[in-house]
């Protein structure tokens, strides 16, 4: 549902007769309820009203909190000493109505400016959005009756709202804006709410604003909140630069991360950007090396919000020509028209989006050709022929060519610097720092690498509006080893979580475990190496009851078992680490093979 037809806010004000005649329901169940009790008619012959009535009243109350209730209610009544008690009781003044609405949002629609006051200074969001939608959507997605959700609504929030309207989103601001409340919007625009802040339908509050004082008032807000928000960013950036969050997600790429952070990202920032021009990036290496955790990183700096700002589009799903209609959308009198195109869909509602075209390469020419379009105007005309501008979005494509090349190259250099590797390398893993910092020569970019990707696209035109390509490298030792530490901590953080069993490891494990790596799978082959040689253990060790509950297990190297028919070198042993400090091997039985199983009839 709209709200009420997307304008004013006298538009959101109900037809009183409508809900009065709802109301009538209700209340004749009730009226038929105490009078037949008067009667002594028993309770299983009371009219069906009151009976649903109460079940759905005690659904709708079920599993809330009788405290959190009472500051709603004092909100609603303008009790501002009970608001203060209840607040002096630890209660969260962002407590939530079980059908989405806050204390602040009730006062806000009611004119309580004093509840306000107090509510903000407890700590209240100015900016939470109400979790209420239409009354038919809400009873819908609760599962309760409409009936009880339209009284509850017009009883404990306010009864001059629309039933039909949805007002998902909404903040206390856009309460107040939609009261016509002067004092309480000035209260809530200097406690920090934004009114630049869009509902679910992408309504800010000016828009539901009379002509006059209160237009006037947030257009005047708009501008000092986007100063601010500019200047809170800016000092975040400082303290907080992006190459540093980006290293928090992601092991080794330096070279990626300051190409994509700073000759890009901060240009962006910083408005040293042509606005004309969507920003391109192609990101090649091998597989599992960190090119789409990369994209992702970079949505959620971006937007904040993933699922929103983060679009990816598996390009082998575009490897026929008849499946380019599925990247725009159908022309008219194909099926699928009316559905748009996956890309035109997903950019309608974020045109600033991060875009992941991922696996590009094995996407069809046409695909390619349609991108011509996108990453040199910024715009893109779906199946309906409505254009789409998306100027300001960033899009990031990857690919496994070249990849070999790239790898071994790398490694070529690499070798040069892996005796000073091995002397940085320290037991500690605070202490370890990327040691060979190496970079991709333009001899190498221009003779080897050009011509692959020429030779693949088949046309200058496309690379020629690609902003940077981006290398991701092979990762080092140093690197290697933070792998296996973030693998092994995830396991351990399991192991406590779910068993509350303590996993221990040393350097000598860690070196082990790197050298499952495999130049082609990347960062997955630590993953697997990790899962097959520790996980593994585990799991056999408990199904055969060797580990009690809250026991310390200390992962070892032992050097002594040789795999000789398949040369794997020293094994890993689990052992159990005990009180005073001694240790015992366990002795984990390996499970069977098929071929050692015998079947009888």
């Amino acid at each position: 549902m709209r709200l009420q037809d997307q304008i004013p806010a006298t538009r959101w004000i109900a037809n009183l007769s409508i809900r009065q005649a709802s109301y009538l329901c209700v209340h004749r169940g009730r009226c038929d309820h105490r009078s037949q009790e008067g009667r002594g008619v028993p309770l299983w012959k009371l009219t069906p009203a009151v009976i649903s009535m109460a079940a759905l009243a005690y659904c709708l109350k079920r599993g809330s909190d009788p405290k959190g209730d009472s500051l709603l209610e004092a909100a609603r009544s303008n009790n501002v000493q009970e608001v203060t008690r209840l607040l002096a009781e630890g209660i969260d003044p962002n407590y939530r109505h079980p059908l989405g609405w806050t204390a602040l949002m009730v006062a806000a629609m009611c004119h309580h400016h004093n509840v306000v006051k107090a509510l903000l200074a407890a700590g209240a969001d100015p900016n939470l959005g109400d979790e209420f939608s239409t009354v038919y959507d809400t009873a819908r997605e609760k599962g309760i009756h409409s009936l009880e959700v339209l009284v509850t609504r017009e009883d404990e929030f306010s009864s001059r709202l629309n039933s039909r309207a949805s007002f998902r989103g909404c903040s206390a601001l856009h309460y107040a804006v939609l009261a016509d409340d002067l004092r309480t919007v000035k209260i809530l625009l200097e406690a920090g709410a934004n009114p630049l802040l869009p509902n679910e339908i992408g309504h800010t509050p000016p828009a539901y604003a009379k002509e006059g004082e209160m237009a006037k008032l947030l257009k005047d807000w708009e501008g000092k909140f986007q100063e601010a928000q500019q200047r809170r960013e800016a000092e975040e950036r400082r303290r907080f630069p992006l190459e540093r969050r980006l290293r928090e997600h992601i092991i080794g790429q330096e070279g990626a991360i300051n190409t994509v952070a700073a000759a890009a990202i901060r240009r962006k920032e910083n408005g040293w950007y042509d606005e004309e021009h969507p920003l391109v990036f192609l990101f090649l290496g091998s597989s599992g090396i960190g090119k789409t955790e990369l994209a992702k990183q970079v949505a959620r700096y971006m937007h904040k919000d993933v699922k929103k700002g983060f679009i990816r589009m598996d390009m082998s799903e575009f490897q026929e020509k008849h499946e380019v209609a599925k990247f725009i959308g159908s022309p008219p009198g194909y099926v699928g028209h009316e559905e748009g195109g996956q890309l035109t869909k997903q950019l309608k509602q974020c045109p600033n989006a991060v875009v992941l075209f991922d696996e590009v390469d094995k996407a069809h020419p046409d695909v390619l050709t349609i991108m011509l379009q996108l990453f040199d105007e910024g715009r893109l005309t779906d199946g309906k022929g409505k254009t789409i501008e998306c100027k300001d979005a960033i899009f990031i494509m990857t690919s496994n060519v070249a990849s070999d090349e790239i790898a071994h190259h790398a490694l070529q250099l690499r070798r040069e610097a892996q005796e000073v590797s091995r002397r940085r390398l320290a037991g500690n893993l605070d202490d370890v720092q990327v040691s060979d910092k190496i970079t991709i020569s333009k001899q190498f970019k221009e003779n080897v690498i050009r011509p692959i990707l020429k030779a693949h696209f088949r046309r200058d035109e496309f690379l020629g509006r690609i902003n940077e390509i981006v290398y991701f490298l092979p990762f080092c030792h140093s690197e290697l080893i933070q792998l296996v530490s973030k693998e092994l901590s995830f396991w351990a953080k399991k192991a406590k979580q779910r068993h509350n069993i303590t996993l221990l490891w040393d350097q000598e494990v860690m070196d082990l475990l790197a050298g499952g790596y495999n130049l082609h799978y990347g960062a997955r082959s630590i993953k697997h190496e990790v899962e097959r040689r520790v996980v593994n253990q585990l799991a056999a060790a408990y199904e055969q009851e060797l580990l009690p509950r809250g026991c310390t297990l200390r992962l070892s190297v032992d050097s002594s078992v040789e795999s000789g028919s398949e040369g794997r070198g020293p094994s890993l042993r689990l052992e159990i680490v005990g009180d005073d400090s001694t240790s015992k091997k366990l002795d984990i039985r390996p499970p069977l093979n098929p071929e050692e199983l015998a079947f009888s009839l």
